[in-house]
Formats: structure tokens, C-alpha cells, sequence
């Protein structure tokens, strides 16, 4: 089997394009809908920042778990979750993977792996930390992921997890996506010194990434999760990317004034993921085109069905909401 990019055999990038390409297109959607006024409620996109998501994941399986964040379509998508049951738990329908009642910031699916995303900003570290001490105590070789951005790096939760993972030596990879803003603030004017580095004085091996860089991602969470799988403890991952998307789509209805520069928009998007990773595979090999445009007929085709699928699942029935709240009601 032929490899490029990094000795990744060619079917293996091909995968990867098709995790993106899928998270990308799902969003989009969600994007519209949303300005359509078809979503109960607002959405944090991942477009931009799909490389993180799909270079980790290919390196788990349904039984290693991942804890998200807000903007965690994406990493659900990559862990192996159903686009179409996504789609209706966004729609708020019965259907969806959490019944409607979890919505988008709270996509979750235990038999997946996927503990869930979460509203908390910082919320999921030690949840992961939790299931790191879970599977070390099972002794089966699985690890736990979280998923937190640069805003919730500054978090306390993070030096308690970098320290309870280091002394027990946790099977825990924690994936910074430092996307360059804390919803509206720039990264620079609210976290001070490198994020990679904090990792540091607990004595734990940490990298800085190439966020939109899909193999790079792939390779650094390759050497993460061998070094967890093997009990040697636990790593921290910063990827260095951007979100081409606003912090919410709702945003344009309450902020006033820009909070960034256009141009510098228009520069991350010249070094868009899919892009790049399309772009290194037509320069192997110009006959991968015919495969391309496959798999991108083949996304457009599970968009619609998710799309089907959602606009025909129910509304949840009011009267199970207690089921959901108290035990035993």
C-alpha cells in the first residue's frame, strides 16, 4: 500500500479527509439551519479546527473514552458518533442521541466512548481524569482524552488533573486546541506563557502542534497514546489552530463591533485542514481526484440523510423531562 504524508498509507489520509470533509459539512449545515431559525438554540462550530478532532480519534477505538467541550460536534463525529443522531439532538427531537434533551453544547454517547461534551468551560478535564483512573484500575490498555481549548487552560482544573495524572501515572492524554480566543478575547491578552509548557514541572512530556495539520496531529497523538496505553503515564498536546466561525452563530445579534480582523481570518483559511490534506494527496498522486470526489458525494449524502432524519423525528414528549432529572421518578 502506498504512503505519504508522514509513511501514513494513502487509505489512512483518505480516511482522515473523509472524518474532516464529514465534521465540515455537518457544520455548515448546523450554520444554516441555524440562520434559518431552525435550531432551538445556538451553536459553537468546529470549522476550522477539524484536524485535532480526526488525527486523535484515529488513534482510539469505542472503548477508550473522550471527554469535549462546547464546540464538540467534532469530536463526536471523529469517535465514531452517528451524524444523524447528532443532527436530531441539535434539532432538540426525540431521536436525537441524548433524546433532545442534551442539545449541542451536550452530545454524548457512552457506547462510543464518548462521554459528552460539556457547557463548563473546562468541565471535561477531570471527567477524563476520572475514566483515566477507571481504565488504569481495569488494567485493559485503554486510555482517556479531554478535550479543552486554550480559554480553559487558565482553569485550576487542569494543574489538579496534570497533578493527580502525573503522580498516578493516568492513562490520560489532554488535547488543547488553542483556537486564538476565548469566545471574544484574544488568547494573548488573557493566558499568559505557553500552554504546552505547563505540563512541564510535573515532569510530563508536552508539544506544541500544527492544529491544522492532520498528520502532525496523527504523529504527535501517536507517541500520547502509546506512552498512555503502555502505562507510562499521562501527556498534554497543544494544537495551535483557528475557528473561521464565529465563537456562536448568534453572535451577530449581540456584538457590535468586530472583535478581529478579517485578514487575519482570510490567512487561516488560505491554511484550512482539508485543504491542506487535499492539496498533499493530489500532489502524491493526481488519480486520488476520482477518490475525492467520492467520498465528498458521499458526506453530501449523509448530511441529507442526518437532515431526513431530524426533521422527522419527534419532539420529545414534556412528561419525561422528570425521568431525566430526579432518580426513580
Amino acid at each position: 500500500m502506498a504512503s505519504i504524508g508522514g509513511n501514513l498509507p494513502r487509505e489512512e489520509l483518505l480516511e482522515m479527509y473523509r472524518g474532516m470533509l464529514t465534521i465540515r459539512r455537518m457544520e455548515e449545515q448546523l450554520a444554516r439551519d441555524c440562520a434559518a431559525g431552525k435550531l432551538p438554540g445556538p451553536v459553537h462550530l468546529y470549522v476550522g479546527e477539524e484536524a485535532i478532532a480526526v488525527g486523535v480519534c484515529r488513534h482510539l477505538s469505542e472503548r477508550d473514552w473522550i471527554t469535549s467541550t462546547h464546540r464538540g460536534h467534532g469530536h463526536f463525529l471523529a469517535k465514531g458518533g452517528d451524524p444523524a443522531r447528532m443532527m436530531a439532538e441539535i434539532y432538540g427531537r426525540a431521536d436525537g442521541i441524548c433524546g433532545g434533551f442534551g442539545g449541542s453544547m451536550h452530545v454524548a454517547d457512552f457506547s462510543k466512548g464518548i462521554i459528552g461534551a460539556n457547557g463548563i468551560v473546562g468541565g471535561g478535564i477531570a471527567l477524563a481524569a476520572g475514566a483515566a483512573l477507571a481504565v488504569q484500575l481495569d488494567g485493559d490498555g485503554r486510555v482517556a482524552v479531554a478535550f479543552f481549548g486554550d480559554g480553559a487552560a487558565n482553569q485550576g482544573v487542569l494543574a489538579e488533573a496534570l497533578n493527580v495524572a502525573a503522580l498516578w501515572k493516568l492513562p490520560l492524554l489532554l488535547v488543547c486546541e488553542n483556537n486564538g480566543f476565548s469566545e471574544f478575547s484574544p488568547t494573548a491578552t488573557v493566558t499568559a506563557g505557553s500552554i504546552a509548557e505547563r505540563a512541564r514541572p510535573f515532569g510530563l512530556p508536552s508539544v506544541e502542534v500544527d492544529g491544522n495539520d492532520v498528520v502532525a496531529v496523527w504523529q504527535a497523538a501517536d507517541v500520547a497514546v502509546r506512552r498512555a496505553r503502555e502505562g507510562r503515564g499521562p501527556s498534554l498536546i497543544e494544537a495551535r489552530t483557528y475557528r473561521t466561525r464565529g465563537h456562536v452563530e448568534y453572535e451577530v445579534t449581540f456584538i457590535t463591533e468586530p472583535y478581529r480582523d478579517e485578514a487575519e481570518v482570510e490567512a487561516w483559511r488560505a491554511r484550512d485542514p482539508i485543504d491542506r490534506l487535499a492539496r498533499r494527496l493530489r500532489e502524491e498522486d493526481p488519480a486520488v481526484e476520482a477518490k475525492l470526489a467520492a467520498i465528498a458525494a458521499a458526506v453530501e449524502e449523509t448530511v441529507r440523510a442526518a437532515v431526513r432524519f431530524a426533521e422527522a423525528s419527534p419532539e420529545p414528549d414534556p412528561a419525561s423531562a422528570r425521568g431525566h432529572m430526579f432518580a426513580n421518578a
